[in-house]
């Protein structure tokens, strides 16, 4: 029995503006989570709104974590305390407390054909 893969779409809403991209991150493990990324898409923002999906994925278990590239440099910056001044979120809405949200808060399966929302 060949193992299933499956489509995740992904959309985010809630972006301030349509300004630069929208960068998703999906990760496949706790010890890689926002360290390293499984996959990674980008997408225009259309009407404060951005989708991407990815194809093929082994069914199992994920994270996402996705910014706003307002500037399009292809990093979520950070001000001089090193706290993102550009906007994020995480899958299951996951908020992290004095840091970023954990995978514990943010994982999910995927076992068919999925669309995961994600709110700014």
């Amino acid at each position: 029995m060949s193992a299933q893969n499956v489509k995740l779409t992904v959309a985010v809403s809630g972006l301030k503006n349509d300004t630069g991209v929208v960068k998703v991150g999906l990760y496949n493990s706790d010890g890689t989570f926002l360290k390293t990324t499984y996959k990674s898409l980008a997408s225009e923002i259309k009407n404060n709104e951005a989708v991407v999906t990815f194809e093929n994925l082994p069914a199992g278990e994920y994270a996402i974590s996705t910014y706003h590239d307002e500037n399009i440099n292809g990093k979520l910056d950070r001000n001089a305390m090193g706290i993102p001044s550009e906007e994020y979120a995480a899958s299951n809405n996951a908020k992290g407390f004095m840091g970023p949200p954990a995978y514990a808060d943010a994982k999910f399966n995927v076992s068919k054909d999925s669309k995961v929302e994600i709110k700014f």
